[in-house]
């Protein structure tokens, strides 16, 4: 059984980052530098998200729900150039995936039958997008 973290982890994080991160260069005028530093990672990673060797997953490109996640993105990318803390952006598409039914799309897609396991929430973050 999958935790819903993991398949966040596995799935949902690596796409969102390199949305993201595609989202603030080409909407945003974000240099490849400037996004790494946000993101707190190297050039190169930004790199490979930006040539999709990063991020990408097939299971999200095909999902009924892809077009609000990558609504969530182009929110989140914005967020990000207004001040807010990647991680928390995360956080808050991490509970899309959870309240829009994507996880459970995600966990049957990996061949896992029935729901994934319950998970509390993130207590420390409360960004609600609108």
């Amino acid at each position: 059984m999958f935790l819903p973290c993991e398949l966040i982890v596995a799935d949902v994080l690596p796409t969102a980052r390199g949305s993201i991160a595609r989202c603030l260069v080409e909407e945003h005028g974000y240099t490849q530098v400037r996004v790494a530093e946000v993101f707190g990672v190297t050039g190169s990673a930004v790199s490979q998200y930006l040539k999709g060797i990063r991020g990408g997953n097939e299971l999200i490109e095909n999902s009924p729900h892809r077009e609000g996640f990558y609504m969530m993105i182009r929110k989140a990318a914005a967020m990000i150039t207004e001040g807010y803390n990647v991680t928390e952006v995360l956080c808050a598409i991490c509970g899309f995936v959870k309240a829009s039914g994507m996880i459970n799309e995600l966990y049957s897609a990996r061949g896992y039958s029935g729901m994934p396991a319950t998970c509390s929430e993130c207590p420390r973050f409360n960004i609600i997008f609108s």
